[in-house]
C-alpha cells in the first residue's frame, strides 16, 4: 500500500505541465515556450502554474498572472515582502500537490524557483523538475551547481558558455538557443534605415525600482549634454503603462521646462526600434544589453540599485563584468558604469567619446557586438527553428509524449 507522501505526488498521465515565471522577461519566454508546446502536442498538454499577461493568454485561467507582485529585486525589496512571498510559496506547493504535474518548468527567477525545487524534492515530488533560462548562478553562487544537478533532472539554457558548466557537475543540458534573437530579428528595420545623429536612446530598466534609481541619472546625462551640445534630443521607451506615468512624473521633477521635444517618454514596444535609430544609448545592465548588441547600437552600460542590495551582491559576484555581452566577450566591449560610478558627467564624456568615434571607439564596438551575436546563434542550431520550439522539443522527449 502507498505511503500518504507517495499517493500525494502521484502523477496523472504525463500531460499536465506547471510553470513557474514571475519576471516580465520570464513571461516572455514563457509564452514562446508554452506556445511551441501546443503547435507540437496540442491534444496531449494541459498547462497550469503561474506566470504573466502573456503566458495566461495562451494557458488560460489555470495559470495564474502575479508578475506584477512577484518581479522585485534586490535584497531589501524582497525582505520587505517576505510574509507575502513566504505564503505565496506555500500556495505553490499546494497547488502542484493538488494538480500532480508530470513536469514542473522553472523559468529564470532563482529565488524562489531553487528554494521550490528543493521543497519539492524534499517532499517526495516524482515528476521531472526542468528549468528554462537558466539562474545566473555561474556568476554569484557557483557552489549552488553540485545541488542543482541533484535537483534538477534537465537544464536548458540559453548562453552558449552555460552548457559546459552545468555538465561538469553532471547536470544533463541542452543550449536551445537564445530566445531573444528570432523575437528582434522580426523587429528588424528596413534594410537602409539609418540613425538619427542627434539622438541619444536613455534605456533605465523594466522595473519599477530601477527606473527610480536609473533614470534620474540618465536625466542629468542628458543636461550635462545639451549644455554643450543643445542640438541633442533624447528619447527613454516605457516597459508597461505604469512606467510611462513614473517616467514622465520623474522628468516633471528634475528637468521640468522639458517637454518631449527635449526627452520623449515613449510608449510600451518602442525600445526596439529605439534601438535602430538613435546614435548612443544608455542601457541598464540586463536584457536590454543582448538586444542593444543585436542592433547594433553603441552603448554603454549603466546600474544602480540600494546601496545594500549593491553591497550583497558585490560580495557574492564571481564575474569581471556585470554586463551580459561584456561576459560572453570577454572583456569590456561596452564600458560599465556602475552604482557611484554611475556620474553623469563620466556618462556623458563616454556618449561623446562614441558620437564622435574618438580614437575608433564607435568602429571597434560594433565590430565586438557582431561578434557577441555570433556567439549567440550558435553553430549547431537548426536554423529553422527558434529557441522556443528547440526547447519544447526537449521537454517533450524527456516526457516521452
Amino acid at each position: 500500500m502507498a505511503s500518504l507522501r507517495e499517493d500525494r505526488f502521484r502523477l496523472n498521465p504525463p500531460t499536465t505541465l506547471y510553470f513557474l515565471a514571475g519576471e516580465l522577461s520570464g513571461d516572455t519566454h514563457g509564452a514562446a515556450l508554452l506556445h511551441a508546446l501546443r503547435e507540437s502536442a496540442p491534444e496531449k498538454l494541459v498547462f497550469a502554474g503561474r506566470g504573466g499577461a502573456q503566458m495566461r493568454a495562451i494557458a488560460g485561467d489555470l495559470l495564474e498572472n502575479w508578475t506584477d507582485q512577484a518581479a522585485v529585486v534586490g535584497l531589501w525589496e524582497v525582505l520587505k515582502n517576505y510574509g507575502w512571498f513566504r505564503a505565496q510559496f506555500r500556495r505553490v506547493l499546494d497547488e502542484i500537490f493538488s494538480q500532480k504535474p508530470a513536469a514542473v518548468v522553472l523559468i529564470d527567477y532563482p529565488g524562489f524557483n531553487l528554494r521550490l525545487a528543493k521543497a519539492l524534492r524534499r517532499a517526495g515530488y516524482r515528476g521531472k523538475l526542468i528549468y528554462y533560462i537558466s539562474p545566473q548562478v555561474w556568476a554569484w553562487h557557483r557552489g549552488r551547481i553540485p545541488l542543482m544537478a541533484r535537483l534538477l533532472d534537465l537544464m536548458i539554457c540559453i548562453f552558449p558558455f552555460e552548457k559546459t558548466l552545468y555538465e561538469k557537475s553532471g547536470l544533463r543540458t541542452i543550449f536551445a538557443g537564445h530566445p531573444l534573437l528570432e523575437q528582434l530579428e522580426a523587429e528588424r528595420l528596413p534594410a537602409g534605415s539609418v540613425r538619427e545623429a542627434d539622438l541619444i536612446g536613455l534605456f533605465p530598466g523594466s522595473r519599477g525600482r530601477e527606473v527610480r534609481k536609473i533614470f534620474p541619472v540618465l536625466l542629468e546625462t542628458a543636461r550635462v549634454l545639451r549644455r554643450e551640445r543643445p542640438h541633442l534630443r533624447f528619447a527613454t521607451p516605457a516597459a508597461t503603462p505604469e512606467r510611462v506615468e513614473e517616467l514622465r512624473a520623474i522628468r516633471a521633477s528634475l528637468a521640468p521646462a522639458w517637454t518631449d521635444a527635449e526627452c520623449a517618454i515613449l510608449p510600451p514596444g518602442a525600445s526596439r526600434r529605439l534601438m535602430q535609430t538613435a546614435a548612443v544609448g544608455l542601457v541598464a545592465s540586463g536584457t536590454a544589453t543582448v538586444e542593444a548588441a543585436f542592433f547594433g547600437l553603441p552603448l554603454a552600460i549603466v546600474y544602480r540599485v540600494a546601496s545594500l542590495t549593491w553591497w550583497v551582491g558585490r560580495a557574492v559576484v564571481r564575474v569581471p563584468f556585470l554586463g551580459m555581452i561584456n561576459l560572453l566577450a570577454g572583456k569590456e566591449i561596452a564600458r560599465e558604469f556602475l552604482q557611484a560610478n554611475a556620474q553623469p558627467v563620466a556618462l556623458a564624456a563616454e556618449v561623446k567619446r562614441l558620437l564622435d568615434d574618438t580614437d575608433n571607439a564607435r568602429t571597434k564596438q560594433a565590430a565586438e557586438l557582431r561578434a557577441v551575436v555570433q556567439i549567440l546563434s550558435g553553430d549547431d542550431l537548426p536554423r529553422t527553428s527558434t529557441a522556443a520550439a528547440n526547447a519544447a522539443d526537449v521537454i517533450l522527449a524527456a516526457l516521452r509524449v
